[in-house]
């Protein structure tokens, strides 16, 4: 398969710039590269983003992540390779991505209670931003039809 176009964010210089200053206030924080990665893979998976998985599985490798754990990534309420803290973030990944699927708030109090005994203001900013981020990617690469392993 052969993309369509152009990323967007591509073709428009300052689009790019501006997702550049998102990553780069993303990884301000000390949220563990880890815990952005598994964020952004199950986002991907939800949207079905095949350029994204692709990606998001080698960032995740590169930064140290195993097979094992990104192989149980589409299943981790049911694994238990997963701490607490990636628990919610994953579960924040999946509601802030599903925003259809809820009948009240995008982000349960619950939810949000376990996301802030584990991370403070700044983390949880940045996992937001990662998620979102993820979605603008997915929605750009399903419309463009960008397969997976295409470089830019």
């Amino acid at each position: 398969m052969e993309a369509r176009m152009k990323n967007p964010a591509m073709v428009l210089p300052d689009a790019m710039k501006g997702i550049q200053n998102l990553f780069k206030a993303m990884n301000s924080t000390t949220v563990s590269q880890t815990t952005m990665e598994l964020v952004h893979l199950r986002a991907s998976q939800i949207n079905g983003c095949s350029a994204c998985v692709y990606g998001g599985l080698a960032s995740a490798r590169k930064s140290g992540e195993t097979d094992e754990r990104l192989g149980m990534v589409a299943v981790w309420r049911e694994s238990p390779l997963f701490t607490d803290e990636e628990r919610a973030a994953l579960a924040l990944a999946e509601h802030a991505t599903r925003l259809a699927d809820r009948s009240s708030d995008a982000v349960s109090d619950e939810l949000w209670d376990e996301l802030t005994s584990h991370f403070d203001e700044e983390q949880i900013s940045a996992l937001i931003l990662m998620v979102a981020t993820t979605n603008l990617f997915n929605r750009i690469n399903a419309v463009t039809k960008t397969p997976a392993g295409a470089t830019w």
